[in-house]
């Protein structure tokens, strides 16, 4: 299944730009693409604004920021660079935060056990704040966990 803005339900649903509020670090997001966006900002208020941003609206916010030269991210006023652990567990916060969403989880155990792929996105992380295996492997990771727990209800 093609995961993208402009496909049919689940896959639109599973888009970053779908609009799925969730909180992390005491910050309310109100999509994943808002909070990926937000990272491209050293200013924390700044940050805080984008997190409430959706879909193109959060995309556009983030597009002129210039963070690939030194790929550096921010998050709460720290510095996080691209390729290390901090920041893959930082969007594993993320994407657990987002989990919490009943919209989200419902769109995700819709796809059963279909291979998730995202044909619009890039694959190497110095061009990008999430590749195509990060965004997936994320997504299939918690649909696995949310079949186990339905096993258990």
């Amino acid at each position: 299944m093609d995961i993208g803005s402009k496909k049919p339900y689940p896959a639109n649903a599973l888009s970053n730009f779908a609009p799925h509020p969730f909180e992390i670090d005491g910050v309310q997001c109100n999509s994943m693409e808002g909070f990926l966006q937000s990272l491209k900002f050293k200013n924390p208020d700044m940050q805080i604004e984008v997190c409430t941003l959706v879909g193109m609206c959060a995309k556009r916010r983030g597009a002129g920021k210039h963070w690939r030269q030194t790929q550096t991210l921010w998050w709460k006023g720290e510095p996080i660079k691209r390729d290390r652990k901090e920041y893959q567990d930082l969007l594993d916060r993320a994407y657990k935060a987002l989990a919490q969403n009943d919209g989200f989880r419902r769109a995700l155990l819709a796809t059963g056990n279909s291979p998730l792929t995202h044909s619009m996105g890039k694959n190497k992380i110095q061009d990008t704040v999430l590749t195509v295996s990060e965004f997936c492997g994320r997504l299939c990771k918690i649909r696995d966990r949310l079949h186990q727990e339905s096993k258990y209800d």
